[in-house]
């Protein structure tokens, strides 16, 4: 095990990150996209982006993409490279505000943490359409971990922190059995060659309606491309 350090609310460090990785020359077999806060009051990232947004959708973003030849490389037929990027059930009721994506209009804590994990199961599609388009030895899955007891929690009210300290023993998943469903679409061979789906309880369940929307897939990574300042190579793919 060797640790790099890699801050996902930076673009600098990401990139910074992506070359230290690439110096080693090592193959990249699985990539597990698990960063995020959630309920943080408004705030931007030192790029500028509203929190949520910035960190746990762009940052993944740009880092998928950045190291997206090395998992092209590291796959092969007979066992593909992994994407696996972890959503939550909050994006059900998440919205995508195109046009005020870092919500500067109105500003909800429940409303950017939900846009953010829609926005991440719009990007896990749209990247397995392309993966499948280039003929890539890359998967790329979405997994909802479910409700587990984390520090994730810090920002809510103190009235559900005193109530989730009561049931988180009743009704919340431990660490080790929220992780369970990301290591199953990280190593499982069930999911060999299996790209674009959702996952919950180890099993493929079917997502938002709206997830499924692929203009929307389309507008919203030729959006993220622009923020982040990537070329937008894709754009030109059907």
């Amino acid at each position: 095990v060797e640790f790099l350090y890699c801050d996902l609310a930076s673009m600098k460090s990401i990139r910074q990150f992506v070359q230290q990785f690439r110096a080693k020359n090592c193959p990249l077999h699985v990539l597990v996209n698990n960063a995020g806060v959630m309920l943080v009051p408004e705030r931007k990232t030192e790029d500028g982006f509203e929190e949520h947004f910035g960190l746990n959708y762009l940052g993944h973003f740009l880092l998928t993409n950045l190291l997206l030849d090395t998992l092209k490389q590291s796959g092969t037929h007979s066992h593909s490279a992994r994407i696996i990027t972890v959503s939550s059930a909050t994006h059900y009721v998440g919205k995508l505000h195109l046009n005020d994506l870092q919500s500067r209009c109105s500003y909800s804590p429940h409303g950017a943490y939900a846009q953010s994990k829609l926005a991440l199961v719009l990007f896990t599609y749209r990247l397995q359409h392309l993966l499948t388009a280039n003929g890539s030895h890359v998967t790329a899955n979405v997994v909802d971990p479910g409700v587990v007891d984390t520090e994730l929690y810090q920002h809510v009210f103190w009235v559900v922190k005193m109530v989730k300290w009561m049931t988180a023993w009743l009704f919340f998943k431990t660490p080790e059995e929220g992780a369970s469903t990301t290591i199953y679409a990280a190593v499982s061979p069930e999911v060999e060659g299996a790209g674009g789906c959702y996952l919950y309880n180890e099993e493929r369940t079917k997502s938002a309606d709206v997830a499924y929307d692929e203009e929307l897939q389309r507008r919203l990574w030729t959006e993220s491309c622009k923020m982040v300042g990537i070329s937008d190579e894709a754009s030109r793919l059907p």
